[in-house]
C-alpha cells in the first residue's frame, strides 16, 4: 500500500515537473526561433524577464523525482541510469549548459558573448526535453528491465524518438501559451498576437504527434499501447484531448488566465495517462511497483518525509508563482536604484 502511494506521489512529480520545466524549455525553444538580433530582440526580451523569476524553481520537482527514485525504488533507479546513462547525461550536460547560458547572457557586455550564451540557452533548451522524451519512450517500449545493458538500441527506438519529439513539440506549446499571457501581462499587445500564432502551431503540432505516437506505440510498445486505450489510461487520453480543444478555443479568442490552466491540463493529462497505462509495472512487464519498492521502512520514512517536504514546499512555490504572475517580481530600474522617480523610459518591459 506504502510503495502503491509512493508511486502515486511519483508520477504526480514527474507531472509537475513536465508542467512547470517544459514551459522552460518551451521558452528557451522560442528563444532560438525568434530569429536575428534586430528581429528576436523584443521576443527574446520578453521571454528574459517572463523566465528571470523562475526558472531555477522548476527544478525542484527534478531533485523530488530523483530523491523518490532511488531511495523508494531503487531497483528502478539503478535500472534506467544503468541502461540510459547516455541519454540521461546528455540531458543533465543540457541543463547545466542551458542554466549558464541564461545566467551569462544578460550581464554580458560583449555582443558576441550574448551571442554565444544565447545560443547555448536555446538549443540546450531543445536538447534536454528531447533526450529525456527518448528515455521515457524507452521505458514504454519495454526495452528497459533489471540488467539491461546500456547500447543505443534502448533509446533510439521508433517510440523513443516520437517521445522524444512530442516532448519538444509539449515544451513549445507551454512555453508559447505562458508567454502569452506574460505580453498580456506587459502591455504588448502584438507579443500577445506572436506567441498565440506560435501556441496555436505546438498545439497543431502535438496533435499530429499524439495521432503519430498513438501508431507508433501500437506496434513497439503494446502493454502501454493497451492500457492508453482502456480504463483510467483512456479517460486521462480523453480529458487530455478535451482539454486541447479548450485550449484551442480559448487562444482564438483574447487569452486570459485559463487557457494555462486548460495547457497545463493538456500535459499533465498526457502524463498521469502515461502513468496509468503502464500500472502495476514501472517498467512494462519486468518490474512492478511492488518489485522494485525499497524496505517497508524506508518507504514510511520517506512518505513522511515527502509530506513535511510537499507542506513546506508548496506553499512557497505556489506563493513564487503568484507572485510572478503578478508582477510582484519585477526587476529594480535603473531610476529606482538611484533613488529617482520612476520613468517609463527605465522599464524593463518588453515594449519599452
Amino acid at each position: 500500500m506504502t510503495a502503491d502511494l509512493i508511486a502515486v506521489v511519483l508520477l504526480l512529480a514527474v507531472t509537475a515537473y513536465a508542467c512547470a520545466g517544459g514551459t522552460d524549455y518551451g521558452a528557451g525553444f522560442w528563444d532560438l526561433t525568434a530569429g536575428g538580433t534586430e528581429r528576436g530582440r523584443r521576443p527574446r526580451r520578453l521571454i528574459d524577464h517572463a523566465m528571470a523569476p523562475v526558472w531555477e524553481v522548476n527544478n525542484v520537482w527534478l531533485i523530488f523525482v530523483l530523491v523518490i527514485m532511488w531511495t523508494g525504488f531503487p531497483v528502478l533507479f539503478q535500472t534506467v541510469f544503468s541502461a540510459m546513462w547516455l541519454p540521461l547525461a546528455l540531458a543533465v550536460v543540457g541543463m547545466v549548459l542551458r542554466g549558464a547560458g541564461f545566467a551569462l547572457r544578460k550581464p554580458t557586455r560583449r555582443l558576441a558573448g550574448r551571442r554565444l550564451y544565447g545560443a547555448v540557452f536555446a538549443v540546450a533548451s531543445l536538447v534536454t526535453p528531447f533526450f529525456l522524451g527518448a528515455a521515457v519512450g524507452g521505458v514504454a517500449s519495454e526495452r528497459v528491465a533489471p540488467g539491461t545493458e546500456a547500447s543505443a538500441d534502448v533509446w533510439t527506438s521508433p517510440t523513443s524518438i516520437v517521445f522524444g519529439l512530442a516532448a519538444v513539440a509539449t515544451s513549445a506549446f507551454l512555453g508559447a501559451v505562458f508567454l502569452t499571457g506574460d505580453a498580456r501581462r506587459f502591455d504588448a499587445p502584438d507579443l500577445i498576437a506572436y506567441f498565440r500564432r506560435r501556441a496555436l502551431g505546438g498545439l497543431a503540432v502535438l496533435t499530429v504527434l499524439a495521432v503519430v505516437t498513438g501508431f507508433v506505440t501500437s506496434e513497439d510498445a503494446p502493454y502501454v499501447w493497451h492500457g492508453l486505450t482502456h480504463g483510467l489510461g483512456l479517460f486521462f487520453v480523453v480529458l487530455a484531448g478535451a482539454f486541447a480543444l479548450a485550449t484551442g478555443w480559448l487562444l482564438l479568442r483574447t487569452p486570459g488566465t485559463w487557457v494555462r490552466v486548460t495547457a497545463v491540463g493538456v500535459v499533465a493529462s498526457a502524463v498521469v495517462g502515461w502513468g496509468m497505462a503502464q500500472r502495476p509495472y514501472l517498467l512494462p512487464t519486468s518490474l512492478s511497483v511492488a518489485d522494485a519498492a525499497g524496505a517497508p521502512a524506508t518507504l514510511t520514512w520517506l512518505a513522511i518525509v515527502t509530506l513535511v517536504a510537499l507542506l513546506l514546499v508548496t506553499p512557497a512555490v505556489v506563493l513564487l508563482y503568484w507572485l510572478d504572475s503578478h508582477g510582484e517580481l519585477a526587476e529594480l530600474t535603473p531610476s529606482e536604484l538611484r533613488g529617482g522617480s520612476h520613468s517609463p523610459d527605465d522599464d524593463a518591459a518588453p515594449d519599452s
